[in-house]
């Protein structure tokens, strides 16, 4: 397997995979919607993660041992592509520095983490909606995962996912999206349900918002005794998040998001909260004025 040995090789395969999509390829709209042909959408974003509590086996919430936080800052990208208009290509990748600390010891990690790629297929779209298929792969091969406090569980999976989304219009200017996946996880942890509730409106022709339910449903068929020391990927969890999002389009190519994640429910895992800022850009196709 492929290891970063220093963060500045990380940082620097990071900047390349920013760097490339905006040089070379257009926008997506919501959840089941693919992008239309050569047209690119792209997100870079500053995430920061903050926890200080934890999820216990039934649920419960409960502190760290003696006094712990868990922090991870990364810096990502979320690339979507049109390749025809019912196919689009998507990449996401991010560059983390997490953080693992109390009264006793710190452990600290800087890496490029997993690399996730799929293919999202528009089945149908008409005034029922759209409905779309998509499979993804994760690629773990950006880092070590033997580190005392690794970015990831160096493990690859596949995910099959299906997605329903409508427009509201003219009831609301906004949509509608659910969707629903299976992820297959090799070696240690276990097999998970995904599912997402979305909605998203305009408030006016340039600001618009979105909340949204994200949650992750642990199949428990995977090894229970848990070694990395990272709180957010035990082998077995559960995990549900509130994504509020809020965003300026300043003109029809670029704009700016801020979002606030906290987790609502969860079992075997970390309780925090992620704030994000975030750049988008929606690029027409070349040959569209």
């Amino acid at each position: 397997m492929k290891k970063i040995k220093t963060p500045l090789t990380a940082l620097w395969l990071m900047l390349a995979a920013l760097v490339f999509p905006l040089i070379s390829a257009n926008p997506c709209h919501a959840g089941a919607w693919t992008v239309p042909e050569n047209e690119w959408y792209d997100r870079v974003s500053f995430n920061y993660y903050y926890a200080g509590e934890e999820f216990n086996q039934d649920g419960d919430r409960s502190a760290f041992t003696a006094d712990g936080n868990f922090r991870d800052f990364n810096l990502g990208n979320y690339l979507e592509y049109g390749i025809t208009g019912r196919l689009t290509l998507i990449n996401s990748l991010c560059y983390k520095y997490i953080i693992k600390e109390d009264h006793v010891r710190k452990a600290e990690t800087y890496s490029l983490g997993d690399i996730d790629l799929a293919l999202k297929w528009k089945a149908f779209d008409g005034e029922g909606g759209v409905l779309s298929t998509q499979a993804l792969v994760k690629i773990p091969d950006a880092y070590d995962e033997d580190e005392p406090l690794p970015v990831g569980n160096g493990q690859y999976d596949l995910e099959l996912r299906m997605l329903y989304g409508r427009s509201l219009y003219p009831l609301l200017p906004g949509y509608g999206n659910v969707e629903a996946a299976y992820r297959w996880r090799f070696e240690a942890p276990s097999d998970e349900i995904r599912y997402i509730v979305e909605f998203g409106a305009d408030f006016t022709t340039a600001l618009y918002g979105r909340i949204k339910l994200d949650g992750l449903y642990s199949m428990d068929n995977g090894k229970h005794r848990d070694e990395s020391g990272n709180p957010t990927m035990n082998n077995n969890f559960d995990l549900g998040k509130l994504d509020l999002c809020l965003g300026y389009m300043f003109n029809r190519v670029w704009g700016l998001e801020i979002a606030y994640t906290p987790a609502l429910y969860g079992r075997m895992t970390s309780k925090g909260t992620t704030y994000t800022a975030a750049v988008v850009f929606r690029k027409p196709a070349p040959d569209k004025k």
